[in-house]
């Protein structure tokens, strides 16, 4: 990662750092287009998103070429729109990525990239730009800053407020952030009132079985396990786990079905299996390993339901291509099924899944 120190800026403009927006003193010297305040701040962006959109914000921080006529100039503006368009779900998705990794300081300049574009496009006032200041939000209360997130919510909250064709899917999210800030601040009764709104938010955009609704029962069960009502707290991750193996199981059943007839799946591949963007698999995986963790060392009583959501998991490393830690997963629920007596057709359904990840010739990852 190379820099270089601007000797001058042009009269008049304001050269500000690309995190922070306190007066730049270094330059990304491949783009020449993002300053920054100090190299901490320039390789926190690197990190975090500046290498993966550099050279994609060199025709968005650059003057227009001339064009000879006004419908060449109207096509070169909405191309313009269009990367920006695209800058802004890209961002997202990242900073999405991050945050469901528990990488919260990485999460903040994407995020900070993805709120700049909707601001672009949309303009300050637009609910577009709720999405990012939730994400901006989340990212605050996992580095324990919690005015700071207060004050994004605020902000999503406001804009919401002033919006009169916002989305159900936006009010779910603002919910559930809502509900997330005062988990954090263990105010339990009024987390649950937000995440009972952000299910039902979520509920009327999705439908109560989907897996962008599942993250609402998610939360909900933490509140109740951290209060000791494990009852409550078992049987939502029960629907959490239910949902999200059925998802899977129908992706994984349609390419065993795929492949038993012989169908050419290379041109199918080329992104991934589950149907689902980076984020939401890191959201799975985080999810699903959670609630496996707090089975195991809590709900020790119901091994089936163990067993179901290990048989989970193997379904999602299969289709995202880890066939080493799918096959430990299934090692894994195989044993436990073996140790607890499971029914045979249990453990036959483990056994199906073991030989489908051990006849894969692709490499592991």
């Amino acid at each position: 990662m190379n820099v270089i120190y601007p000797l001058a800026v042009p009269k008049g403009r304001r050269l500000c750092c690309e995190v922070c927006e306190a007066p730049a003193e270094r330059m990304c010297a491949a783009c020449t287009v993002t300053y920054y305040c100090g190299v901490a701040h320039q390789r926190a962006d690197w990190g975090s998103i500046h290498e993966k959109i550099c050279q994609l914000l060199i025709p968005l921080r650059t003057s227009m070429p001339f064009y000879n006529s006004e419908e060449e100039r109207q096509h070169g503006l909405q191309q313009l729109q269009q990367r920006q368009k695209h800058l802004i779900e890209f961002c997202y998705t990242v900073a999405q990525k991050y945050l469901f990794e528990g990488k919260h300081e990485d999460a903040v300049p994407a995020a900070l990239h993805s709120l700049r574009f909707r601001i672009n496009v949309h303009g300050l006032s637009s609910v577009e730009l709720v999405p990012a200041y939730l994400l901006l939000a989340e990212a605050s209360l996992g580095l324990g800053r919690i005015v700071q997130a207060e004050e994004y919510l605020f902000q999503a909250q406001w804009t919401v407020l002033k919006s009169t064709d916002c989305c159900n899917a936006t009010h779910s999210l603002l919910h559930r952030n809502l509900g997330l800030l005062y988990m954090a601040k263990k105010n339990y009764e009024e987390a649950r009132y937000h995440l009972a709104n952000d299910i039902y938010f979520a509920s009327c955009a999705f439908g109560t079985e989907d897996i962008r609704t599942s993250g609402g029962y998610f939360h909900l069960a933490n509140i109740f396990y951290n209060l000791k009502k494990l009852d409550v707290a078992d049987s939502l991750y029960t629907r959490v786990s239910e949902i999200w193996h059925k998802y899977l199981n129908d992706h994984y059943r349609g390419l065993v079905q795929a492949r038993v007839q012989q169908m050419d799946l290379l041109g199918k591949r080329f992104e991934n299996d589950t149907g689902l963007d980076e984020a939401q698999e890191a959201e799975a995986i985080r999810t699903l390993t959670s609630i496996l963790s707090i089975r195991e060392s809590t709900f020790n009583k119901t091994p089936q339901k163990t067993v179901f959501v290990l048989k989970t998991l193997v379904m999602l490393c299969y289709l995202m291509m880890n066939y080493s830690k799918a096959q430990e997963y299934a090692m894994r629920a195989l044993s436990l099924a073996e140790e607890k007596q499971l029914d045979a057709q249990e453990q036959n359904a483990i056994q199906e899944l073991l030989c489908l990840i051990s006849a894969e010739d692709h490499p592991i990852t």
